[in-house]
Formats: C-alpha cells, structure tokens, sequence
C-alpha cells in the first residue's frame, strides 16, 4: 500500500460527470448508498436520480452538475473507505475547480452537508450570472503561456486553466473567446476546441458571483484544515480557515493552477495521486505533468474493488 506520506486525493470539477455516474456505487456500497441519501435530503430533491438516470442535458447544466459530481466524488471516497482500512491518509489534498469544495469537506474544513449546499449555491450562483452575461470556453493545445497571455491581452480574454504542459483553456465573452481562438491557431497551437460550457468560469464574467458567495461563506463556521490542502489560485497550501474563505472567493474569478498545484505536491514528495470521482481527467493531466508519479482512479464500483485486491 502506498505510503501516507507520499499520497495525494484530488477531486475531478465541472465536465467529469455522466448520466448514470454513482448508481454502482449506490446499489454495491452501504457507505455511498448514505451519502446520496443525505445529499438527497439536504438538497430537497433527488439529485441522486439524476445522477443515476440523467437526462444528460439537465445533469450537464451547473447548477446541477456542480452538487452532483461533489456527491459522487464523496460516494466513491466513502465506498473505498468502507472495503479497505489500509487506504492512505492523504499527504495533501486538492481539487480541480469545484473539487477544491470536495478536498476541503474532506480536510475538515467543513462537513458533508455544507459542501453539498455550497456546491449547489455556487452553480446557481454560476449559472444566473451565465444568464446575465455569457461567456465560452476553449482548449487550447501546444502553444506556450506566454504567447497565449499575449493573445489573451489583445482579445479580452483570460488564461482559466493552466492544466498541464501544453494544455491551456481560456474564457471570456463569447466574441472575444471566437477572435482567440482564431489568433492561437494563426500562431501555432496544435488544437483549439471550444468546451461545451455556457459560462466562462474562472474569468472577470464571474465576478457577479462573488458578492453572492462572499455573503454566503461570511455566516459559515469553517475549521482549519486538518488535511494541508494547495490553493487553485496560488498553487500552495491553505492552512487556516480564513485562507480557505478567500481562497473560495478568490476561485471565483482567477486562473485554476492545477499544473503548479501538482508541481508543488510531486516537489514535497507525493508520488503517488488517488484521483477520487467520476472521469478520469486529473489522472491525465497529472501523467502529462510529470509520467514518473503514479495515478489511481476511484471512480465506480469496479474501481473501488479493484484497490483492495
């Protein structure tokens, strides 16, 4: 088994999810049948049902997927938990995006029950902003920081993402997004792909959501976290409650580091990366980053068997 000392959990964001995710979970694993139940009741609808059955387009939609891959991210946790004692505590944990809400209930920075409701708060929140102004998203491939920071300045947009090496996503205003794309491709960039989002997350056109979440957060007791968890934001560790408070503002508007976070990990010694919920996305990026350190999913039933053979 993997040493404590060595591992890393890090939890999937917006994108991961699938009609259908969590239902092996759910008919397999006491602990996750718990965890969607009490999701559940603190929502006041079955999300579960959603996530078992779909439809795709509404699980899709933010206000929705954001609560519902959190959940399954738990449920995964719970159900690995519930077979296998000897799992590794976690040296560090992180989330890409919305998983940094997974990562710190996991941390004890809150519980289970305010992470869901925050999770639902902040993709309603996303979501009525997206309405009032829309953004897009895009992927870009192989073209370097820098030059994509340059056609961001003339276009209006920002840097979102900063996934790995070569893999960069940027948002913005629908027509600034459309001329960036246009000006990484003239450039050089390997690939562009728009995103099948209606927002752009991690951009200015969020910045609706702040005061909304910022009052939200101020009438929450958070702890300290008892797990060191890396900031998207700054790509280092959060330790006391009120970095964890600006940290979830901070989110709201700024760039996701996960390439540093991970860097930052791997150079304290992690060499080994659980990635806990659906998809398989972070394990991914983390192979592109650095293909010495090792990944493994706990994303289904299967998954989780799997781990304690």
């Amino acid at each position: 088994m993997v040493e404590a000392t060595k591992a890393a959990y890090v939890f999937p964001g917006q994108g991961s999810q699938w009609a259908g995710m969590g239902h092996d979970l759910y008919q397999k694993f006491a602990s996750s049948k718990a965890i969607f139940r009490q999701a559940d009741e603190v929502l006041g609808f079955p999300l579960s049902k959603l996530c078992f059955e779909g439809p795709e387009e509404e699980l899709r939609q933010t206000i929705n997927a954001q609560p519902a891959i959190l959940i399954v991210s738990f449920a995964c946790l719970e159900a690995a938990r519930e077979v296998n004692s000897g799992l590794p505590q976690a040296r560090f944990v992180a989330g890409h995006s919305l998983g940094e809400y997974t990562a710190l209930a996991v941390s004890g920075v809150f519980d289970f029950e305010t992470a869901v409701y925050l999770a639902r708060e902040r993709g309603r929140r996303m979501h009525e902003a997206d309405a009032v102004r829309p953004g897009s998203m895009a992927a870009v491939i192989g073209l370097e920081e820098s030059s994509l920071l340059e056609i961001c300045q003339q276009t209006g947009t920002c840097i979102a993402n900063v996934n790995s090496p070569g893999q960069l996503v940027i948002g913005g205003d629908s027509d600034g997004v459309s001329q960036a794309m246009e000006l990484a491709k003239d450039r050089g960039a390997a690939r562009v792909i728009p995103l099948p989002v209606s927002a752009a997350f991690h951009t200015p056109l969020m910045q609706p959501v702040v005061e909304d979440m910022t009052e939200i957060i101020s009438q929450l007791t958070f702890a300290d976290p008892t797990i060191p968890i890396i900031a998207n934001t700054t790509a280092r560790p959060l330790t006391t409650a009120q970095e964890v408070k600006e940290e979830l503002i901070q989110q709201l508007v700024n760039c996701v580091q996960w390439q540093r976070s991970v860097e930052y990990m791997i150079d304290e010694g992690v060499t080994t990366f659980l990635e806990i919920g659906p998809g398989k996305v972070l394990a991914g990026l983390i192979k592109r980053i650095n293909r010495e350190v090792q990944t493994i999913n706990i994303g289904d039933a299967q998954a989780v068997s799997s781990i304690t053979a």
